[in-house]
């Protein structure tokens, strides 16, 4: 006797619950397009960073260690 095969009483969805971004994370990588934009455009307008001196040697030391 052959088994019955069962249909599906409603057809598959394709999705959409969960599917939403929240609005950063369009807007985020967008400002961020922006940015990096307006410094190629005006390069004059990108100032380097006055930082601390010893910040500065603490990185050159890890990058020394790293290259060994």
């Amino acid at each position: 006797m052959p088994a019955r095969t069962h249909s599906r009483p409603h057809p598959a969805t394709t999705g959409g619950i969960g599917t939403r971004l929240p609005w950063w994370a369009l807007a985020l990588p967008v400002l961020a397009f922006v940015a990096l934009l307006a410094l190629i455009l005006n390069p004059s307008d990108a100032q380097a960073a006055g930082g601390d001196q010893a910040l500065a040697r603490l990185l050159e030391r890890v990058q020394q260690l790293v290259a060994r």
